[in-house]
């Protein structure tokens, strides 16, 4: 595979080579992996106990992202003998009544996002109580440590967008709308605040609701319409860079549209021109390592990270790594 543009460095566990190691566009090697696949039978390849992990997240219904995020943790959840529970609810307090009722059915271990911190702290404050491992995944590195979790396991949102700042600099752009699609995620606006603390030209925010993409759609498109000048529009989600490109034609606007994160869409829309980068959090890569954490804690003590967050990204994708990338997104893994 072409050597991506990598802004940090990944800790991952050393069970994942072997599961990575198996990847290929060739269509010899993906009859070899299946036949491996279903000689597995789904069992595990430890013999620790049956223990339970739940996932809570904070996904709406039909979000993509944490489709590929599930992937990740079941198939490590089948490797290491867990019982797999996933719930979401993208209202904090419902959340956090997740997280509560997987503490009173006493699960082995709880992994779970904080795009709305506060109001998971009471319900993570039981769960340690409780004596549950946590591991938080995707949002919330600065309130981690704090809550009382064993690791986080995600991209620093800064970091990410300080590097789509770099990129825009370097494709010579110089007004940017940033596209929040929900409103209090702490993680939306430290990216976008990281897009304004590298980028050279001007950023603007645009609060839209993400549960409705028609209205995505005419909101994107309005304000294109409204300022001609806007020659880039960066998206923080996969499912929301196809309707920027639907209002960037219903606005007859040239601007550039860029996007988070990583789906077959997208790289579909890096290779045919309509997209010209997405920035790769490697969702996959934080179910499969968050699972396998929470397995190695459980049968050894083992914790990664230092107190510092697991980084899974950024990596900034471009039409040159696409084709490439394109098989993975096609079988759900990126």
């Amino acid at each position: 595979m072409a050597r991506f543009r990598t802004w940090v460095g990944i800790a991952v566990a050393g069970a994942l080579g072997a599961t990575l190691a198996g990847c290929s566009s060739t269509g010899g090697k993906r009859a070899e992996d299946a036949r491996k696949v279903a000689a597995a039978q789904g069992r595990a390849a430890v013999d620790t106990p049956r223990w339970t992990f739940a996932m809570i997240t904070h996904s709406g219904d039909g979000d993509t992202f944490w489709d590929i995020v599930q992937n990740g943790a079941k198939q490590a959840a089948v490797k290491d003998n867990i019982d797999f529970l996933y719930s979401h609810d993208d209202e904090a307090q419902q959340q956090a009544q997740l997280v509560d009722a997987a503490v009173d059915k006493k699960v082995d271990g709880i992994i779970v996002s904080l795009a709305k911190p506060e109001a998971l702290k009471s319900a993570l404050a039981r769960a340690e109580k409780a004596g549950i491992p946590v591991i938080t995944v995707n949002s919330g590195s600065a309130r981690s440590k704090a809550f009382g979790a064993l690791a986080h396991i995600g991209q620093d949102e800064s970091v990410a967008g300080e590097a789509v700042g770099e990129e825009l600099n370097e494709r010579g752009r110089k007004k940017v709308l940033c596209v929040l699609h929900e409103q209090g995620n702490v993680g939306h606006e430290q990216r976008c605040a990281g897009v304004a603390e590298t980028f050279r030209g001007s950023v603007d925010n645009l609060y839209v609701n993400g549960t409705n993409m028609p209205d995505v759609q005419s909101a994107i498109g309005a304000r294109l319409q409204a300022d001609p000048s806007v020659d880039a529009v960066v998206t923080l989600g996969a499912p929301y860079a196809d309707t920027a490109v639907k209002a960037r034609s219903d606005a007859g606007s040239k601007a550039e549209i860029d996007t988070f994160d990583l789906n077959a869409k997208v790289a579909a829309g890096l290779q045919d021109g309509s997209l010209g980068f997405a920035v790769d959090q490697q969702p996959w890569l934080q179910g499969y390592e968050a699972v396998d954490l929470l397995w190695a804690y459980k049968y050894n003590g083992d914790v990664l990270g230092g107190g510092r967050p697991v980084l899974t990204g950024p990596q900034i994708v471009t039409e040159d790594e696409a084709a490439e990338l394109a098989e993975y997104t096609k079988r759900g893994t990126r």
